[in-house]
């Protein structure tokens, strides 16, 4: 993990989209100090399945990091943050609009304590336009930033994914500008102020559909095996391909919720493949037949070649089916559920789900580092415990001392004030 050695993250986001950018900087070897409240981040005790532990919604997307727990509505709080700040490389930040704003600490503010500082910050609309004061979450994302509208079929409502492309999207293209940041400050010296919306994020992963809201200008997709004749918006096709070959889901045995295999029929393919699957339904003709001879043949009657590979595919488990095809060099792939990955072994092969231990949770899966670094490949650590590192960061990166630390701590630095005792 040498990739980002010496470079420091203040981190002060929270839930999904924040966490994802800093836990793949630190994964990556940045030193990424999570500057929390007392109480913590929200997602620490959310939809908790062990008692008095940490959730997996925050474990998952904290690993590799430290704690330090800082009062930021406290006049001493934020004489800790200034000075990690001065120390710091990148300040991070998903707050609601202007939060950080009323905590005394804008851009112009940052800029001025720490000019090479660069601010990664995430906004659901931007910190710009109408709707920049507006507050966004995952599915409202996905549903302002096109994916819904695109997703689901014709007939039937708008369908969010189960990716998070609304969060964890918009968090791998703040680390994507961050870096950016961190390169052009090694030739200006100044940091500067990077910001990501997640609607724009989703806008940005959405964009075939938008290569294809203008074609329907010109033409109708042929591709699509909905009609398309006068639409002005990309419509809802279920699982088409959305590209220039064919592809589906194919149902197969036995016939479960994630018994699919998904292929793509691509032009180079097609004789090989009909003459496999024609014979075995009583079709001996079909590598000939005028109904699906050329790809635009296929793609006017797509759904009666779909049929067909569906019969087909009854016969044999995803599996089989999945070793049929690749024999005729076939892309595809099986609808692969979580029990699937949890269990495959290729996704352990790669590292890409992870056991961990946690002192309160005990052992735990984490998906693992997706990019591979050869020169400098990530080691998964667990995530930090609510202010585990606070007097470790005071020491190592400020050069406190104890009895500074005692003062600081005395003074409410790092715990939130005392309720005031009522009326004996």
């Amino acid at each position: 993990m040498e990739a980002l050695k010496g470079i420091r993250v203040l981190d002060m986001t929270h839930v999904q989209a924040g966490p994802t950018c800093s836990q793949l900087l630190a994964w990556m070897g940045a030193d990424v100090i999570k500057l929390e409240s007392p109480v913590g981040d929200a997602t620490r005790g959310q939809l908790r399945d062990v008692p008095n532990a940490d959730s997996l919604y925050f474990t998952m997307l904290n690993c590799n990091k430290r704690s330090i727990v800082v009062n930021m509505k406290s006049p001493q709080g934020k004489e800790v943050f200034v000075e990690l700040l001065k120390r710091s490389d990148i300040l991070m930040e998903n707050f609601g609009p202007g939060v950080l704003d009323r905590f005394g600490f804008s851009w112009e503010a940052v800029h001025a304590i720490n000019p090479r500082v660069i601010l990664g910050s995430i906004k659901g609309f931007g910190s710009s336009g109408p709707y920049a004061d507006f507050k966004a979450y995952e599915n409202v994302a996905q549903a302002m930033g096109g994916a819904m509208s695109t997703t689901g079929i014709p007939e039937g409502p708008p369908y969010v994914t189960g990716a998070q492309i609304g969060d964890t999207g918009t968090g791998l293209h703040l680390a994507i500008g961050l870096l950016a940041a961190l390169q052009q400050r090694h030739r200006t010296g100044e940091g500067q102020y990077v910001e990501v919306a997640m609607m724009d994020g989703v806008m940005n992963l959405c964009r075939v559909k938008w290569r294809d809201h203008q074609r329907l200008s010109r033409q109708t997709l042929t591709e699509y095996s909905v009609p398309t004749e006068g639409l002005k918006a990309t419509p809802r096709a279920g699982n088409d391909s959305g590209g220039g070959q064919l592809g589906n889901a194919v149902k197969c045995s036995p016939g479960g919720p994630n018994d699919y295999l998904y292929v793509v029929v691509q032009e180079a393919v097609w004789d090989a493949l009909a003459r496999r699957v024609g014979p075995e339904l009583g079709h001996p003709e079909l590598a000939t037949d005028p109904r699906f001879h050329k790809i635009a043949d296929r793609r006017k009657n797509q759904n009666e070649m779909w049929h067909l590979l569906d019969q087909f595919g009854s016969n044999y488990t995803k599996r089989e089916l999945m070793a049929i095809l690749n024999d005729l060099d076939v892309p595809c792939g099986p609808i692969m559920s979580t029990e699937d990955l949890a269990n495959d072994e290729h996704v352990r092969g790669r590292q890409m789900y992870v056991e961990l231990d946690h002192p309160l949770r005990g052992k735990w899966y984490n998906v693992g580092m997706r990019i591979k670094l050869s020169a400098s490949p990530a080691q998964v650590r667990r995530s930090p415990l609510l202010g585990e590192h606070t007097e470790e960061i005071l020491k190592e990166v400020l050069g406190w001392s104890d009895a500074e630390i005692a003062a600081k701590r005395a003074a409410g630095a790092f715990s939130a004030p005392a309720k005031a005792s009522g009326a004996q």
